[in-house]
């Protein structure tokens, strides 16, 4: 097993160039339609990341992206093409939940305010967020999606959305020592997903990306291995629990009865 890291990568970098020792994105998948994704983000600023729109002036995403007031993209598919369905908007405001660690990637999630609404159309849609806190059982078929290299060794960023389906891992199996051996240690706020082969996977680029299960967001994209789809190392989420949607709808309600 290599080393473990998180899954954004630097803005500057996210139409051509990556190291060819890091791996990015989404491994083992396949292009989706063009906008069939409309709650999917792109997330620039000193990283560069994904995210979930889940309500039109509100971003859900990870929260190691490190942003300093970037800007959000939604309605694109392609990360270079002009498409008349982009819209382009301002980070207004980072919220970080309370008690993350970048350590232990523990409470790895994060709102961002954005500066005005997003028009919604058929390109760009909220994604509603899940009626319960409940954990994903281990041997559950979830999807993920980002922009980026299908293989790490090629270090050119796929240009359209891509998505792979994972399956939920037990995390006894994760964190033993065949596989993460506790370093760092899969707690129960977290999904532990792949394919037992290796092959699927997210990775550095795809970080706040949703992980929808049972066509329910119920996580988002966190750490992974150096080696993506390294079947000892599987993708790992920020699961989405009772305290995080409370956290969330406080956080959202606050916002709108003070106006900050």
């Amino acid at each position: 097993m290599g080393v473990f890291f998180t899954l954004s990568t630097s803005a500057a970098i996210i139409l051509l160039i990556l190291p060819g020792e890091l791996c990015v994105d989404i491994f083992g998948g396949h292009e989706v339609a063009p906008h069939s994704r409309p709650f999917m983000a792109v997330l620039n600023g000193k990283d560069f990341c994904g995210g979930a729109l889940i309500k039109p002036d509100w971003v859900l995403t990870a929260a190691h992206c490190c942003l300093n007031g970037g800007t959000v993209t939604l309605g694109a598919h392609s990360l270079t093409k002009r498409e008349n369905e982009k819209q382009d908007i301002k980070i207004g405001k980072q919220i970080y939940y309370p008690g993350y660690s970048y350590k232990k990637n523990e409470h790895d999630i994060m709102l961002l305010k954005l500066e005005k609404r997003a028009i919604i159309n058929s390109a760009v849609k909220v994604i509603p967020l899940p009626t319960s806190g409940d954990d994903v059982k281990p041997g559950t078929t979830c999807r993920v999606a980002g922009w980026g290299q299908t293989e790490y060794t090629i270090d050119e960023l796929s240009d359209t959305l891509r998505e792979v389906n994972v399956t939920v891992i037990n995390r006894k199996i994760c964190n033993d020592k065949k596989h993460y051996n506790n370093n760092p240690r899969i707690t129960n706020n977290m999904i532990c997903a792949g394919s037992e082969r290796g092959g699927k996977d997210s990775c550095q680029g795809d970080s706040g990306g949703p992980l929808i299960c049972n066509n329910v967001l119920k996580g988002i994209t966190s750490f992974g291995n150096e080696e993506c789809g390294a079947p000892d190392a599987p993708g790992v989420y920020t699961l989405i629990t009772k305290q995080y949607l409370q956290w969330i709808r406080k956080t959202i309600a606050g916002d709108l009865q003070t106006g900050f």
